[in-house]
């Protein structure tokens, strides 16, 4: 029963204002209505264990309580101005980033989004070089705008093929499949180096940047050995181009071992850019760049944001990046995650749909294929993910083809949760392989 007293009437009220596009989870898609910790209800008084919090944006807790508290009392004060008038808790929120970034002299800028974070180091890079060719990785995602999509190796996920930048697509994003997927760490790195000299030496020069995502997010959780962008970086400074580490959902302390995905790749130095949104508002609409100065303020037209860093969301980013930091959540995804990552794979091994099993700290990816052919499937994906709502389990998607589980729950995960989850998923992979029709 929905919350308009009939079942289906607010998916029937949906299809009829909004999108057709604008994707939808399940067959008999959910209306969430609250939330406590890592678990939601439905309107239909459902509970779930969720482990992908709103697309890797519930960093901490569902109502977490020193968040939703700031976010009452600053909104009780004032709820907007703008970035034309001085804000305390922007200032605030950009100084501790500042500090965290690992980048030297640094500049925040907030936005609203990902993709909105993503726009603005484009534009910042493109500026500051006088270019619009753009570096990307394949596989790739940055978000949904027109610039954004421009630079998404994704085909999925790009709906035109306009852009307004040149951008040339290297390897190196995917270990497992591809030309050098047989190869070890340090010839794969070689090999993709020897791809991004050879890419550069096709292009005109004054390539302004290459951004990247240090684990792929929408990709399907995949990611390079470590030191591919150090690798990356000799290059690239030899040539004056920009780095721009795509931090949307691998930021602040996710992947465990590190508290920004680039410090996984941090042989020659921090980025020049980094982008950064979804966790840190646990789920306000917040988002943002950090440079350095000489980059950031090579913006020669006057810029403003008008919902960016607003007092309201930036009180909920403080407050959010206090509790993490003093709760050590970083040290429980690499504890937590580790574990979790050891029972999936355990699951993994007495099924035939699983080819892969990877990821680190709270970032996993399962990748589904067609049993015995080792092609993708999303078919095998999308009933794991009904069959793991039916089991109480909440999970996302994404990959080549659609055919990855994605699984990222909040970062309080505690060990209970996390075998609780690994048994719904066990469970959700031999219903669907029972559902899948005969080759």
């Amino acid at each position: 029963m929905t919350a308009d007293g009939a079942p289906g009437a607010l998916l029937a009220r949906h299809r009829a204002v909004l999108p057709s596009w604008l994707d939808l989870y399940y067959e008999r898609p959910l209306e969430l209505t609250h939330g406590a910790g890592r678990h939601v209800w439905d309107a239909e008084g459902n509970r779930y264990l969720d482990f992908f919090g709103g697309i890797v944006t519930t960093m901490t807790a569902h109502a977490l309580p020193e968040v939703t508290d700031a976010v009452t009392a600053q909104a009780g004060r004032i709820l907007h101005t703008s970035t034309l008038y001085l804000s305390r808790p922007m200032v605030e929120l950009a100084e501790r980033i500042a500090a965290l970034s690992g980048i030297p002299d640094a500049r925040v800028f907030f936005t609203t989004s990902g993709t909105e974070a993503n726009d603005t180091a484009l534009l910042l890079a493109t500026a500051y070089r006088r270019s619009n060719q753009v570096l990307a990785m394949r596989n790739s995602y940055h978000g949904r705008s027109f610039s954004a999509v421009a630079v998404t190796g994704n085909t999925s996920w790009s709906p035109t093929g306009l852009s307004p930048f040149q951008t040339l697509y290297v390897h190196g994003g995917v270990r497992g499949r591809g030309p050098y997927a047989g190869l070890g760490d340090d010839a794969y790195i070689a090999a993709c180096v020897a791809d991004l000299e050879d890419v550069l030496g096709q292009t005109a020069g004054g390539v302004a940047a290459l951004i990247a995502e240090p684990v792929q997010g929408v990709g399907g959780f995949t990611s390079p050995p470590d030191g591919l962008y150090a690798a990356f970086r000799e290059v690239l400074d030899r040539h004056g181009i920009l780095w721009i580490s795509d931090e949307v959902q691998t930021g602040w302390g996710r992947t465990g071992d590190h508290f920004w995905g680039w410090q996984a790749h941090a042989g020659n130095g921090p980025p020049d850019l980094l982008t950064f949104a979804k966790g840190i508002g646990n789920g306000m609409s917040l988002g943002g760049v950090v440079a350095r100065a000489e980059v950031m303020d090579a913006m020669s037209a006057h810029s403003i944001s008008t919902f960016g860093g607003s007092p309201v969301t930036a009180a909920a980013g403080l407050a959010n990046l206090t509790y993490l930091l003093d709760h050590d959540l970083q040290g429980n995804a690499r504890r937590v995650g580790g574990l979790l990552l050891e029972r999936l794979r355990a699951v993994a091994a007495g099924s035939d749909l699983v080819r892969e099993v990877r990821g680190r700290g709270l970032m996993i990816g399962v990748e589904l294929v067609r049993p015995g052919t080792g092609e993708p499937s999303a078919e095998a994906a999308s009933l794991v993910v009904e069959a793991a709502r039916e089991r109480g389990l909440l999970v996302g998607k994404g990959g080549r083809g659609g055919a990855c589980v994605r699984i990222a729950p909040p970062m309080t995960l505690n060990v209970a949760e996390a075998e609780e989850g690994a048994e719904a998923l066990a469970g959700a992979l031999t219903d669907a392989r029972a559902r899948l029709p005969a080759a």
